[in-house]
């Protein structure tokens, strides 16, 4: 009786050479595969090795990876996860082979590379039957693996042109390296590799086509020039060394990846469709900026472009991620978008109705837009804290109100195009204006009442304020001198209006005076804001001018303020308060808008009491801040917002 000791037992394996019966299924604990054949087993324990993967070496150098040898281990070498096989890119659960380079393998794949190195064609397709498709045969060994019978005929080592100094051997791309052919990286499966200078060629790519026809980016045919040689990319303005295509004609030379660049796209970042040019003549002799990045585009070669903006974006900022951008298939496609977009600015959210002529400025004093159901007529009288219904925001400039009912918008809100693009949600389709919204914005995460943008995709539905649709690539702030320009995202440093740390928001930055504020704050914080405790409107202010930084404090919460942040101010009576102290946590909520709810069974409306605070009908405590109040006198109906079914369902879409 044969005895084995193995390691990753601790009892003694016998030896079974008897083949399993049908009505007992005993599976490897290696491999995890049905045994059938001879094993090793603990029948008390009821552990099996199958005697193949018993007999299995503890380390094994294996030509796919000549960095190092790898051990046999019996579970996952991670805390935390299986590991996921580099051979055929499924959960490795069981016995593994294991290198510090963070490869692994399956027992079984590693017993299967190595027949697959000597060339054992036959044993493989007696053991993994050989399948014939529409495109080519290949070896299913197991489910979920596939193998190219022309990659099993690989050569194990080869030379190329492009790299002359040394071999290049079929490896696993455990560093991770791009390809130099096409710089993309492939993290699974095998590559040639020279290992000494680190430099990978993928499969496909050790014998690109020498000449490439029928392109849609380009009308001449493309030659391939596969030697080391440096060359800037006239496609999309950026390096390559090794393997180029050119143009005889226009002469061009180009990245292979670049071949197959899409002629027109529409981007995210730009209202119009761009188009893909291989250089933009400029008469002016001006430095032209990437609409994304913000770095200088060379502008000899090659950048998206929108000829009737002057707008410019690097190839490779416009297509960093899928979702920037769709491509449009041709010439005509791009001549209709252009055409829908013109219709789309030309369709106005309101009427006039009166206007009269100063020279030749024409002003519309009486209008009917399509949220109101009466005329609108254009004031210049302020009045007494009133605030738009638009944007919720205070009135302090002429605006258009009702003379029928208490409903006004500024001048722009009520210019709002009716179907906009929203710049920071990377969002492909147009956002449609609805009015007299209660909704929580998909940027700013504020509670807002008034006009929104909503998606109109099935199943999406996210609602934008007007502020936040408003971002622009550009802006200028009163808290800094120079253009603040947009970035997506942004990790880092501090913002210099509320003093948090950046995690990848979208923020204004002035890269040279390290100025930067989330775009966020920048449509936050209006010019003038008012509260209670000042009779003058407070001013946005940006900097303190006293030295005294240690006895700043805020005159609301009486606590300490940073003398780097902004912070609201009245000049007349020297008070200063914090942000959040003056805008608090509902500044977008319009006191005294009415809507019905299923709390109450008459019209309820929006207040904040500033002097006497009842107690809430349904916690009992004082009512401090927003508050919903039934719109009948005789009814003495009132409770907190917070414990509104509305206000709970709001937060079900955060």
């Amino acid at each position: 009786m044969e005895v084995l000791s193995h390691f990753s037992h601790v009892h003694p394996l016998i030896f079974n050479d008897e083949k399993s019966h049908e009505s007992e299924e005993v599976y490897c604990c290696a491999c995890g595969e049905l045994v059938s054949g001879p094993r090793f087993s603990c029948m008390e324990c009821g552990f099996h090795l199958d005697k193949n993967c018993a007999e299995a070496p503890a380390e094994m150098d294996h030509p796919f990876h000549r960095k190092h040898n790898l051990k046999l281990r019996s579970s996952s070498p991670y805390v935390e996860d299986n590991p996921i096989c580099g051979f055929c890119n499924n959960i490795c659960e069981n016995f593994v082979y294991h290198c510090s380079c963070n490869l692994v393998f399956h027992i079984k794949c590693a017993f299967l590379s190595y027949k697959i190195l000597e060339k054992n064609f036959r044993e493989l397709v007696d053991q993994y039957p050989l399948i014939s498709s529409k495109y080519s045969d290949y070896i299913s060994p197991y489910s979920g693996f596939y193998l190219h019978k022309k990659c099993f005929e690989l050569p194990l080592e080869i030379n190329h042109p492009s790299h002359r100094y040394h071999s290049f051997f079929l490896q696993f791309n455990t560093d991770h390296l791009p390809c130099q052919m096409c710089q993309e990286i492939q993290h699974q499966g095998l590559v040639y590799c020279c290992s000494l200078c680190k430099f990978v060629i993928h499969i496909k790519c050790v014998s690109p086509p020498p000449i490439i026809q029928d392109l849609s980016s380009h009308e001449h045919p493309l030659t391939r020039w596969l030697r080391e040689s440096p060359f800037t990319c006239d496609a999309c303005g950026t390096l390559g060394n090794y393997v180029s295509y050119i143009c005889m004609t226009c002469s061009l030379m180009v990245h292979k990846k670049c071949i197959s660049l899409p002629r027109f796209i529409k981007s995210v970042y730009h209202d119009h469709p761009l188009s893909h040019e291989y250089f933009v003549v400029d008469n002016e002799c001006t430095a032209q900026v990437c609409g994304f990045c913000h770095e200088e585009v060379n502008m000899e070669c090659g950048s998206y472009y929108c000829s009737k903006c002057k707008f410019i974006i690097h190839v490779n900022c416009a297509l960093k991620e899928a979702s920037w951008y769709y491509k449009i298939e041709s010439k005509d496609d791009f001549d209709k978008l252009n055409a829908m977009l013109v219709a789309i600015t030309l369709d106005p959210s309101f009427l006039v109705v009166e206007m009269i002529k100063y020279g030749e400025n024409v002003i519309n004093t009486k209008i009917k837009h399509f949220s109101h159901r009466h005329n609108l007529v254009l004031s210049d009288e302020i009045k007494d804290r009133s605030y738009c219904d638009g944007c919720s925001q205070l009135i302090l400039t002429s605006f258009y109100g009702c003379l029928e009912c208490d409903f006004f918008l500024h001048k722009s809100c009520v210019e709002l195009p009716k179907k906009q693009q929203i710049l920071s949600l990377i969002h492909q389709d147009f956002f449609v204006l609805i009015p007299n919204c209660i909704f929580i914005c998909a940027i700013c995460v504020q509670q807002c009442t008034g006009f929104a943008y909503r998606c109109e995709v099935y199943l999406c539905k996210e609602h934008v304020c007007v502020r936040c649709a408003d971002i622009t690539l550009s802006c200028m702030s009163g808290g800094h001198k120079h253009l603040l320009l947009f970035y997506n995202r942004y990790f880092g440093q501090c913002c210099n209006a509320c003093g948090d740390i950046f995690d990848g928001d979208s923020v204004y930055r002035c890269k040279a005076c390290n100025f930067n504020v989330h775009s966020v704050c920048i449509n936050l914080h209006s010019q003038t804001a008012w509260h209670k405790v000042d009779r003058h409107y407070l001013v946005l202010t940006f900097h303190e001018d006293t030295d005294y930084s240690e006895y700043l404090y805020c005159d609301i919460c009486e606590e300490q303020r940073s003398p780097y942040t902004w912070f609201y101010h009245c000049a007349i009576c020297d008070n200063s308060a914090h942000l959040h102290c003056v805008v608090g946590d509902h500044p977008f909520i319009k006191r005294g808008m009415t809507f019905i709810d299923s709390d109450h069974p008459h019209v309820l409306v929006f207040v904040e009491k500033v002097y006497d605070y009842p107690r809430c009908c349904n916690c009992g405590q004082h009512c401090l801040d927003l508050a919903v109040e039934c719109s009948d006198a005789e009814c003495k109906y009132i409770i907190h917002w917070s414990c509104s079914t509305l206000y709970n369902r709001l937060l079900e879409y955060i």
